[in-house]
């Protein structure tokens, strides 16, 4: 069976400063409806930055893998290309990557508050957030 690769390049991907193993585009903010949709794609063998997830979510693994690491590096879960899953908020702190190849990966983040994600240090002390003010700010960005 032939692999095939997700047609990106119409996607203009973006980095942040300070965080590493990944790109994002993001694709709507909607703070009435309180959602943030957003794609990702993830460097292949590599772990981005250690977080939680504080509104419900949605993935949709278009390439590739996504592999989900509990803080102390183990794997917790590899969900293959085409699964879906929906996660409330919470949960454990973790990181995830790319599998092989890199992971291109949709989020759907859903009843968001104010923070989407709180970003820990290796003691498990916020360090970051990342919010609807910044996704917006980080999209207005994007149209410039």
């Amino acid at each position: 069976m032939a692999i095939h690769q997700f047609d990106d390049q119409n996607i203009k991907w973006r980095t942040l400063a300070g965080f590493d193993n990944f790109s994002y585009f993001i694709y709507d903010v909607d703070e009435k409806n309180k959602t943030v949709e957003f794609i990702l794609k993830l460097a292949a063998n590599k772990k981005i930055a250690l977080h939680n997830h504080c509104a419900d979510y949605k993935t949709l693994v278009i390439q590739g893998e996504l592999r989900i690491y509990r803080a102390n590096g183990e794997v917790k879960e590899v969900r293959p290309v085409g699964s879906l899953v929906s996660t409330p908020a919470g949960g454990e702190p973790h990181t995830e990557g790319g599998g092989d190849q890199e992971a291109i990966v949709f989020f759907s983040n859903r009843n968001v508050e104010k923070v989407v994600y709180e970003f820990l240090d290796d003691k498990q002390k916020i360090y970051a957030t990342l919010g609807l003010a910044e996704f917006k700010g980080l999209l207005e960005g994007q149209k410039q």
